[in-house]
């Protein structure tokens, strides 16, 4: 049977991932104007994210503005947004699902084989939302590096990477990993085979009664 300890401690990370998820979604530090180059304006920064756009001041004054308009975004933006929020709801199941087939919980206490196979699912949706975060993070940053060294982008027109990408990655690294170790009960269900025991059978020579 697979270590109820171990099966706690994905789930601990799998919760943490999907808080991860769920600040990365939010922050507005997607994307961060560069500094590279030697004409460049460093009175303010740029911030871009998800769902808004954010200028601070070398004052330390910040000013934020949402999209105006949903169908002008960049398609790596649009993308980013429907696999993170994607990602927040599957785990969110996955929390739930997880929760019933867990050892330390009493749901499904009379069946053994059932209760695995809820924690499996549970495991198997975490892993399903980790990969899809980490598709989206990694799409855009991808478009990040490629317009960075684009020679043809302006140099004040460059940006880096966000904290919200670093956020991001580390959150599907916990999800994916805590997924995997909800999904250790996979083998637990051969493990846990009971056989009947071998029925008597009469002496040689004798006759049943």
């Amino acid at each position: 049977m697979a270590n109820g300890g171990l099966q706690l401690l994905g789930y601990t990370l799998a919760f943490f991932g999907l808080v991860g998820l769920i600040a990365s979604t939010a922050m507005s530090e997607w994307k961060m104007s560069s500094y590279a180059g030697d004409n460049i304006i460093t009175a303010q920064a740029m911030y871009e994210g998800l769902w808004q756009t954010c200028v601070t001041q070398s004052t330390g004054q910040m000013q934020c503005k949402v999209y105006d308009s949903l169908l002008q975004l960049p398609g790596e933006v649009q993308g980013a947004r429907g696999l993170m929020i994607t990602s927040i709801l599957l785990s969110s199941v996955a929390l739930l699902v997880a929760a019933v087939g867990m050892k330390c919980t009493t749901c499904l206490a009379d069946d053994k084989q059932q209760k695995n196979k809820v924690a499996l699912a549970g495991g198997v949706l975490f892993i399903i939302a980790g990969v899809l975060a980490l598709v989206a993070t990694s799409w855009y940053g991808e478009n990040i590096r490629r317009k960075f060294f684009d020679p043809f982008t302006p140099t004040n027109s460059r940006y880096e990477f966000g904290k919200a990408l670093y956020v991001g990655w580390g959150a599907s690294a916990l999800t994916l990993i805590g997924g995997s170790m909800l999904c250790c009960n996979c083998g637990s269900k051969a493990a846990g085979k009971s056989y009947p025991a071998p029925r008597a059978t009469a002496p040689p020579g004798k006759d049943r009664v």
